[in-house]
């Protein structure tokens, strides 16, 4: 059972990762990760409905450590989604203190459920029994009302509740990103900004990352001088675009199971085929 779930996971994975490179808008994203998200916790339920646990512990292990990875991808992507399409508009200030307030949120329930966190962070397992297999719920561990409504056959009493802190992490992650990125726009003073271009980058973002970050491995720019920061800033208000934590794009890039510098053989191949075309025409 473990190599058939760990296979899904890592499909999953691998799924969300390709879209989450090729797609920026994060709306937009969330609503293809959510489909892919979905379509793979319903193979996972469809695994587990023809599968006889064949211990306690196996069971354990599956609803403590197995499904909540695959379902705090769909918490993940569906808060995110909510949280951008509520966005207000309006000034640096209103948006930050609305994420602020998303941040306050996440707060709140890790307050509200401090036992349980203590509980799973430490690595204690005293109350597996209860929290972890099928149908032994106690009501005086004030249960989430939803319980009630689940399909009993495929979830515990607390494995949501694992879901939901690691989405928390990874939430919170993204909340702290966007306060960064906003700080950073904010801390720019105008006597750094250039006159607005009039050329737009059209192309995927972490498309013109790979190619910075190749542009200062090669140490063209200012004879390898110029940090890549600079770089980064320069293209930014050269092409109208704002390239956030465009380190971890570069660590998405580099975990490119296949085609690590896709963008940059793209650039090869048309030029190629441009050549080619201009030799048929001699």
């Amino acid at each position: 059972m473990i190599n058939r779930t760990n296979t899904l996971l890592h499909n999953l994975t691998e799924q969300l990762h390709f879209m989450d490179l090729e797609t920026d808008n994060v709306v937009h994203k969330s609503e293809k990760a959510l489909e892919i998200c979905i379509e793979s916790i319903g193979k996972l339920k469809r695994l587990i409905s023809k599968y006889n646990f064949r211990s306690q512990q196996e069971e354990i292990l599956f609803f403590k450590e197995v499904k909540p990875q695959f379902t705090s991808k769909r918490i993940y992507y569906n808060t995110v989604y909510k949280i951008e399409t509520k966005k207000p508009y309006g000034g640096l200030r209103i948006v930050k203190k609305y994420y602020n307030n998303e941040l306050t949120k996440l707060k709140r329930f890790f307050d509200n459920n401090l036992d349980f966190y203590k509980y799973y962070r430490t690595g204690s397992t005293y109350l597996d029994y209860k929290y972890f297999l099928r149908g032994t719920f106690d009501i005086k561990q004030s249960l989430d009302s939803f319980y009630f409504e689940a399909d009993l056959d495929f979830c515990t009493s607390h494995d949501f509740k694992v879901a939901k802190i690691l989405a928390n992490d990874l939430i919170q992650v993204y909340l702290e990103d966007q306060l960064f990125n906003l700080d950073r726009k904010e801390n720019r003073t105008q006597s750094e900004v250039l006159p607005k271009s009039a050329v737009y980058w059209t192309g995927t973002k972490v498309s013109l990352i790979e190619l910075l970050y190749a542009l200062n491995a090669a140490g063209v720019l200012n004879h390898g001088q110029l940090e890549l920061n600079a770089t980064v800033d320069l293209f930014e208000k050269m092409f109208n675009v704002d390239l956030g934590q465009y380190h971890r794009s570069f660590l998405e890039l580099r975990e490119r199971k296949n085609a690590r510098t896709k963008f940059l053989d793209f650039l090869k191949e048309v030029l190629t085929k441009k050549m080619d075309d201009a030799d048929e025409t001699l």
